[in-house]
């Protein structure tokens, strides 16, 4: 076969038009890979939060962040880590928007993920250090501390402690609180990443850098060896006697914001379980209660102001013949609380608590000039805001201390902890949960409570206007629990404890010591990487 030339010149020109298309598309697929990982990753973690029971997945989802992270530089690893973010928290805060839209979901999601960028850029940062998954869990969890903080007042929803409830390291709860707990799963997931990376060097090169493997396995192996041997510190055994406590969940006429306009309804739904229950007890099919415990906004009708809403808290209190914890909202010297209302079958009112950590744009309005400006429904919405407590509520109830955490103080570390050091020997969380319709935020709010009840070794009961209610053991364990949407009581014999964990004894001190570790990750970092540009101008 003879060639020509002209045949030879097309093939030439042919080449050069075909291959630089093809490679160029090939480039960009290749770079977006890591951004699409990133987004991924984010969403495989949100994926093992509850209502689902796949905690394990977030040891992949970390070890995937580690490999986009890995080697990055500080700018790309800021948007990978936003992607992270947004993976994470746009499905796991869609509840936000249930009533209100998807403006405020998007809004609140897009600032929160800005602290997941920050923390991308830091992993990145200490990826080249020695022992990097040290470095690196630390940073994670440092980036969780700010976030629980600021701003206003923090928002530490989604911290990845409160996805582990049924996770095999949940006993490290008790040991450092949600930063240990947290940080013993992060580090297991970069261990991860790092053993699989050793791995497939050594089946490519057949050589294994042994410091690098050392520190994966270690990585992994260490967090599971110490939530094992914290399992005796999770115990469900009774110090100070047992006491016997109903939670009620009265329900409301309808679910959404709306149910604010139905306030003696829910009064009165809440006055009738109660009522109800006390038949079952004269009848000898329930256990007597030695108290009863509402859920928040169980009277949004101030009792002190108005006297129908006293009278039938007082004929519930009479017809179960114990103490009642009811959830009210009060006005005070003009003032606005959400109060939890120690309410004796004799004497009437005799004790509150008023909720120190209020809700942004729900129970008290931030910017509301700002606000009002870009959207008056809000502020309508939120017309007074609430005030905030400042006293520890510890109830003594028929001899028992019961610490009370309202809903939203579930979230923070210091709400719970304070009670316990107080003197509760167990912990109530009452909740209102109906803005919310069916969403998965009441599943991620009883996995807190369940965190919360071996972090500090305590029985918690979680009270709910509309569900799921619930009573926990000590050890994390849910023993009774309601549906949604109906009127149900639950009785239950439980455990008094006064003993404190090393987690309540240490308070914030391993999470300090965990941002110290951090930071001094951080520096390292920076100071290798000023001291490799001087060398390289030199």
């Amino acid at each position: 076969m003879t060639v020509t030339a002209t045949s030879v010149g097309e093939s030439d020109q042919l080449e050069p038009r075909i291959a630089p298309g093809a490679r160029t598309w090939a480039r960009r697929l290749v770079r977006l890979v890591p951004a699409a990982a990133a987004a991924l990753s984010g969403l495989l973690l949100y994926v093992s939060f509850p209502p689902r029971t796949l905690w394990w997945l977030a040891l992949p989802a970390f070890a995937v962040f580690g490999w986009v992270l890995r080697g990055r530089g500080w700018k790309a690893a800021l948007g990978l880590g936003y992607l992270f973010g947004l993976g994470f928290l746009l499905p796991l805060l869609v509840w936000t928007g249930v009533e209100v839209g998807p403006g405020p979901w998007l809004a609140l999601v897009a600032i929160e993920a800005l602290f997941a960028a920050a923390v991308g850029a830091g992993i990145a940062a200490v990826s080249k250090l020695p022992g990097w998954p040290v470095w690196a869990a630390a940073v994670w969890i440092a980036g969780e501390a700010a976030r629980a903080r600021a701003p206003f007042n923090g928002f530490p929803w989604g911290k990845v402690a409160f996805g582990q409830a049924d996770g095999v390291f949940l006993p490290l709860a008790a040991v450092g609180g949600t930063p240990v707990l947290g940080f013993a799963l992060v580090l297991c997931g970069f261990g991860l990443f790092e053993v699989v990376r050793q791995a497939v060097r050594w089946r490519r090169t057949g050589a294994v850098r042994r410091g690098a493997a050392a520190v994966g396995v270690l990585s992994l192996a260490v967090p599971v060896v110490g939530a094992v041997a914290a399992r005796p510190l999770v115990s469900d055994t009774a110090e100070d006697g047992t006491a016997t406590v109903a939670v009620i969940q009265g329900n409301v006429p309808r679910a959404g914001l709306d149910f604010n306009s139905q306030r003696r309804a829910v009064l009165d739904y809440h006055a009738r379980e109660t009522e109800r229950l006390a038949a079952e007890v004269r009848a000898g099919r329930v256990a007597r209660p030695d108290f009863v415990l509402w859920p928040e906004n169980s009277s949004d009708i101030d009792p002190f102001a108005n006297r129908d809403a006293r009278i039938v808290i007082d004929a519930a209190a009479k017809s179960i013949g114990v103490p009642i914890s009811v959830g009210g909202v009060v006005e005070r010297d003009g003032r606005l609380y959400n109060e939890q209302i120690l309410w004796d079958p004799a004497k009437g009112p005799v004790n509150t608590y008023d909720k120190r950590q209020i809700q942004p744009f729900g129970e008290y309005l931030p910017l509301r000039s700002l606000i009002g400006a870009i959207n008056k429904n809000w502020t309508a919405m939120v017309r007074q805001d609430f005030s905030r407590g400042t006293e520890p509520g510890v109830f003594t109830m028929d001899g028992a201390k019961v610490g009370l955490v309202t809903c939203y103080e579930a979230a923070f570390d210091w709400t719970v902890r304070s009670e316990v050091t107080d003197g509760a020997q167990m912990i109530s969380v009452p909740s209102n949960n109906a803005t919310f319709d069916r969403s998965e935020m009441t599943y991620q709010q009883l996995a807190m409570s369940r965190v919360r009840a071996v972090e500090h070794s305590r029985t918690v009961t979680v009270p709910v206007t509309s569900g799921v209610s619930a009573i926990i053991m000590p050890d994390g364990r849910i023993t009774q629990k309601t549906g949604m949407f109906v009127a149900d009581s639950l009785v239950q014999k439980v455990p008094l404890r006064s003993s404190q964990t090393p987690a309540t004894r240490l308070g914030t001190l391993p999470e300090l010591a965990l941002v110290l570790v951090a930071a001094g990750g951080l520096g390292w970092a920076v100071g290798a990487g000023l001291r490799g540009r001087r060398a390289g101008d030199v």
